[in-house]
């Protein structure tokens, strides 16, 4: 279940900090509408790391479509590996 306070609970951050864990943000209200979310650090470092894969990937998935796809063999070359 979410864990959604109040902006103003912030006026007691220890008690708000304290139920911030991993994978489960603290989502605050202002106003009775959601305004806010505070995440673990660590939580949040994983977020922008999975956005910075997924934007390489479409960047290739676009280049791909645009340039033409290598073959494998291709791959391999101009990464001067070999298959087995």
């Amino acid at each position: 279940m979410p864990n959604i306070k109040p902006v103003s609970d912030l006026r007691n951050y220890n008690e708000v900090l304290r139920d911030i864990a991993v994978g489960e943000p603290v989502f605050l209200t202002k106003n009775g509408r959601g305004r806010y979310a505070l995440v673990d650090m660590q939580e949040y470092e994983k977020m922008r790391a999975t956005i910075r894969l997924l934007s390489e990937l479409f960047k290739g998935e676009q280049s791909g479509k645009e340039q033409g796809w290598l073959s494998l063999d291709e791959l391999e070359a101009s990464l001067g590996v070999t298959h087995e």
